[in-house]
This record gives structure tokens, C-alpha cells and sequence, in this order.
């Protein structure tokens, strides 16, 4: 199978919840034996958000888990820790997103743990970061959002802030770990020593905040919540209409004067008040009412096939449902179905000479790779 371009690398991961988990997954469907530790009493807690869709995991946690084997191990005990270290010896990459302090205090810090083994690529993934006055604090998605300034630059310019739906932080901070993990492995490749890869859920949000901030540094002032459209680029938003609301997406005033053309206002191309983006983002409160006036009076079918005429993008804002039902989507197969259970999945945005990384195997049982992994009967 051309798209397991990572068979061969074993990977151990100690991920709780959504982030670790998550680098542990890209790595496992790039084809990596990934063995996922967890704890006795219960493993990661993922397992039980919401109803179980096979023995003793939730849809949630086969969404983060699919293709790795589950080992338990109880890292209180000096006897599970050695295991654990054992397993490290012929790995060529580590993750955790244990709290911050946790693997020090079993001595498998990254210092300590890359001395044992100059091979290692050891993944570490924060909340806060591994430097500053608050390196050991814990975090969570909502919590990063908020402290990095996301949330003040979300939502609609008439409500409260609002989270970001989809969890960005989380995922974000999985992809980093994952992308520094292969950098990481191709170096080796030349030197042939490991290293510590840092990476944190605050670090993400800044990231993901980071438009917003350049914007403050150089003169543009705090970010406005604008809903469904841009601060910079006009119109480039959602307009309700009939049959619901339509994104227009005129990013350069090509498409602007296009756009004018098929709202049957050929004189906004001209117009000085509109003739550049920087013309229409100052009096955006003039022109935005104007196009939601003449969107309001069609239907986001009609309004759409003269725009895709056109070549203005445009977009109906799709529910779930629809846009799992839509042939593009089927068409790209990206929604895979379990080989072993009633459930289907989206699989990685990514393909490799035509071939996307497949779903090979359900997220493990609670330590069902034990004995497998350790040459033991133990399982629980």
C-alpha cells in the first residue's frame, strides 16, 4: 500500500483526550506502529465521551484512535515504568500530552529520557509552553482560546464573543507535534541522533491569532468581530436570502466589478466609494446593506448559478447532514467506513500518488495489544 509511507517507524504515545491522541493518529494512518499507553482504571478518558459505539469506546474516541494498538500500563509502579522504558529503547518516537510535570517526576523527563536513548524522538506537548512563569499549568481548548485572544475575535459584531466550533487548538497542536516529529525523524536520518520536539496548545492559538495580532502591531487596532466576514476584504461574507444565506467571496475588485455586473449594479465598478477593496472596506456599512438589500429578494440557488456563471466564489452555508450528502464529498471518498464496526469516519485530508492512508484498523480495546506488545498474557 503506497500511502503507509511510515511503516517501519514504531511510535509510542501516552495522549490523553484530543491532542496527543491526534498526533499519535496522523502518524498511525501514515502507517506507523503506533502503541497507545494507557492507564488501568479506565484509559484515556475520550473512551467514555458519550456512548460507547463498540465495547468500551465512544465515537470521539475511535474519531482519534483508529489504527494504533492499546497497551496498559500503571506508571505509578517502578516495574510498569521500566516497561515503559524498555519500549522507548526500540522506538523512534515518543508523544505525550501528560500534564506538565508529570513525566518528570516518573523519570522519563525529556533530558533523562534522550540520554537513555539518543534515538528518540520525544514529542512534548504543553499547555503553556515549556518556558515562561506559567510552563506548569494545564490547559484545555476553551481555556486557550480564550487566553490567546480567539474567542475576542469570533463571533457576530452584535453578540458576545463566541468559541470557535471545531477544536482548533487541540487538533492544531496534534499536526504541529506530528509535523515536528518527521522533521525531526528526516534529520536523524543524517545524524543519526534524536531530539526533544516542543510544542503547546498556547502556542497554537497565537498562531491561529496571529493575523489579528500583526494587524494590532502595525497600526490597525483590536480585531472586530465581523461573523462571517473579513476584516480586511469586502464583501467577503454571508448575505441572507430567501432560501437561506449564500457566501460571496469578492476578494479583489476583478471579482467586485463582476460581482456589481450580476447584481444588476454595473455602476458600483466605478463607483469611488467602491472602486478599490480599501474603498469598500472603509464604507463597508454603505455597501454591505446594499448587497444584502438585492440578495434578500432571490434565492441562494438562483443567486448562486449567475455568480458560479460568473466565476465569483460563492457557497450556501451547509449543515452536517448536507454536506455529508454532497457528491463532492463522496466523491473524494474521504468518509471511511470501520472495517469492524457500524461507523465511518473522516480520514486524512491528504493523498500520496492518488492513494489516501486508509483505515485499517478500529481504535483498540482497553489494553487489547498488552500481552502482544510485551510478550505477556497480561491484559485487562
Amino acid at each position: 500500500m503506497t500511502a503507509l509511507l511510515l511503516e517501519g517507524v514504531k511510535v509510542v504515545e501516552l495522549g490523553q483526550n484530543l491532542a496527543g491522541p491526534f498526533a499519535g493518529e496522523i502518524l498511525a494512518d501514515l502507517g506507523a506502529t503506533v502503541v497507545k499507553v494507557e492507564k488501568p482504571d479506565g484509559g484515556d478518558d475520550a473512551r467514555r465521551w458519550g456512548p460507547p459505539v463498540s465495547a468500551d469506546a465512544s465515537a470521539a474516541f475511535h474519531a482519534m484512535n483508529r489504527n494504533k494498538l492499546s497497551v496498559v500500563l500503571d506508571l505509578s509502579q517502578a516495574e510498569d515504568r521500566r516497561k515503559l522504558d524498555g519500549l522507548l529503547a526500540d522506538s523512534d518516537i515518543l508523544v505525550h500530552n501528560l500534564r506538565p510535570g508529570v513525566m518528570e517526576k516518573m523519570g522519563l523527563g525529556p533530558e533523562e529520557t534522550t540520554a537513555r536513548h539518543p534515538r528518540l524522538i520525544y514529542c512534548d506537548m504543553g499547555a503553556f509552553g515549556h518556558l515562561g512563569p506559567m510552563k506548569n499549568r494545564s490547559g484545555y481548548e476553551p481555556l486557550m482560546q480564550a487566553f490567546s485572544g480567539l474567542i475576542s475575535a469570533n463571533g457576530h459584531p452584535d453578540g458576545p464573543p463566541a468559541r470557535i466550533g471545531a477544536s482548533v487548538v487541540d487538533l492544531g497542536t496534534g499536526m504541529w507535534a506530528a509535523i515536528g516529529a518527521l522533521a525531526a525523524l528526516f534529520r536523524r536520518g543524517t545524524t543519526g541522533k534524536g531530539c526533544v520536539v516542543n510544542t503547546s496548545l498556547f502556542e497554537t492559538a497565537l498562531l491561529w491569532c496571529g493575523f489579528h495580532m500583526v494587524t494590532y502591531m502595525t497600526g490597525g487596532g483590536l480585531p472586530v468581530r465581523h461573523g462571517t466576514g473579513h476584516p480586511l476584504l469586502v464583501p467577503y461574507q454571508a448575505f441572507e436570502t430567501s432560501t437561506g444565506p449564500l457566501v460571496i467571496a469578492a476578494g479583489n475588485d476583478r471579482l467586485f466589478a463582476r460581482l456589481a455586473q450580476v447584481l444588476g449594479r454595473p455602476e458600483w465598478g466605478s463607483d469611488p466609494r467602491f472602486l478599490t477593496n480599501e474603498d469598500r472596506s472603509r464604507n463597508r456599512s454603505i455597501l454591505l446593506p446594499l448587497v444584502a438589500e438585492i440578495a434578500a429578494a432571490t434565492t441562494k440557488e438562483e443567486l448562486a448559478e449567475k455568480l458560479e456563471a460568473a466565476g465569483i466564489p460563492c457557497a450556501p452555508i451547509h449543515t452536517v447532514d448536507e454536506v455529508l450528502a454532497h457528491p463532492q464529498t463522496e466523491a473524494l471518498g474521504i468518509l471511511q467506513r470501520s472495517p469492524g464496526i457500524d461507523l465511518s469516519l473522516v480520514g486524512m485530508p491528504i493523498s500520496f500518488d492518488g492513494e489516501r492512508p486508509a483505515y485499517r484498523k478500529d481504535a483498540p480495546s482497553l489494553g487489547e495489544d498488552t500481552g502482544a506488545v510485551f510478550g505477556t498474557r497480561d491484559t485487562v
